[in-house]
């Protein structure tokens, strides 16, 4: 990795699972869990993300390397787990900081991408890939609806967050300047989103065409 860069993305990297982190000990605090559950959920939202990343990329797990994330989601499911009951509407919060952390992971996985060579596309998606996993492992071991299959602004915010961050990028801005870009446009649309009530047009079910009669 640009040893400039490194320190950026490992910044990012800490914050983003601090955030996922606390999303997954929040569903923990509704599932009533014990200890264990607080932390399992915790750690998996936080790093499951960025693990599929960087294996998918063929470059060291970031957690491997350096275990400071893991220990911060620790950290966080032990705080949490003895503080969630201090915020009483938890879903609010869960939303927010999910919100945060998708917007920080969509520019870890872009800048990542790119430092490693890939192409914008691959780098694209490699920030929507890593916004999405840990909050899809959440919401599927928490038995929650997954914030991916319903009606919502979610995967498309972490797309535009990823893009603008690989397009100011190829204009040869400082890399901070495309991570900054890339998180205010993914924060803003999701905000915006949830505060707005937007949605995706849905495929809507319709009879299909009629088969013709077949001629002998």
């Amino acid at each position: 990795m640009d040893l400039a860069l490194a320190p950026l993305v490992a910044a990012l990297d800490i914050a983003a699972a601090l955030s996922f982190a606390v999303t997954g000990a929040l569903v923990a605090s509704r599932k009533e869990l014990d200890i264990l559950g607080f932390v399992w959920l915790a750690v998996i939202t936080g790093v499951g993300g960025g693990t599929l990343r960087d294996l998918l990329l063929g470059l060291p797990v970031f957690w491997v390397e350096d275990p400071t994330p893991v220990l911060v989601c620790l950290g966080t499911a032990l705080a949490m787990h003895f503080g969630a009951h201090l915020m009483e509407y938890r879903y609010r919060y869960i939303l927010w900081f999910d919100a945060f952390g998708m917007a920080l992971v969509s520019v870890v996985g872009t800048l990542k991408a790119l430092d490693a060579g890939a192409a914008m596309p691959v780098a694209i998606a490699m920030g929507v890939i890593t916004a999405n996993v840990g909050g899809i492992i959440r919401d599927t071991l928490g038995q929650e609806p997954s914030v991916i299959l319903r009606r919502e602004v979610y995967v498309a915010a972490s797309m535009l967050g990823a893009a603008t961050c690989a397009a100011v990028d190829a204009f040869g801005l400082p890399r901070e300047a495309a991570a900054l870009a890339g998180f205010a446009a993914a924060f803003a649309l999701r905000i915006l989103a949830l505060w707005r009530g937007w949605s995706l047009p849905a495929y809507r079910s319709r009879p299909g065409r009629a088969n013709p009669p077949t001629r002998l």
